[in-house]
């Protein structure tokens, strides 16, 4: 039987929460211009993108190993409490993992802000690797979206 797993990941960004969680909400526009090194587009599917049940076709560059799409789900969406949450439906990591997903909360602290991003996952094959990478990436986006927003 295929094993699942949990990541979880808490960043401390300098960026106040709400100018943060704007620019998570609007990542389909956002990080295709600000990411090119990651994103060739982020494409909605279904709904507007941001509401719960919305899909989102997000294809990423030659930089990204192993990974060239992937359809995703939002299964949550608090705008008050700034978290999101979605399932990874269709693509390249579909392959590797039965079930795919990821939650994010900001939470404001300080100046500045708290991420907290958390990934849960089932492999599809024993021999899959635990997705260290993705949360490695995931990482890398929040620091450089922060680094981005106090340049803005």
């Amino acid at each position: 039987m295929a094993s699942s797993g949990k990541l979880e990941v808490e960043v401390e960004i300098k960026s106040h929460a709400e100018k943060f969680w704007g620019a998570i909400r609007d990542s389909g526009t956002l990080f295709p211009k600000i990411f090119p090194e990651q994103y060739k587009s982020i494409e909605i599917i279904e709904g507007d993108g941001k509401a719960v049940g919305s899909v989102r076709l997000i294809k990423y560059t030659e930089g990204i190993p192993l990974v060239t799409f992937s359809k995703e789900k939002i299964d949550t969406a608090d705008d008050a409490n700034k978290i999101v949450s979605y399932s990874v439906i269709d693509g390249d990591l579909a392959a590797f993992y039965k079930n795919f997903k990821a939650s994010l909360q900001v939470i404001p602290k300080g100046d500045g802000s708290l991420v907290k991003w958390s990934l849960e996952f089932e492999k599809a094959k024993e021999e899959v690797p635990d997705p260290n990478i993705i949360l490695e990436i995931a990482v890398k986006t929040f620091k450089d979206l922060d680094a981005y927003l106090l340049k803005a």
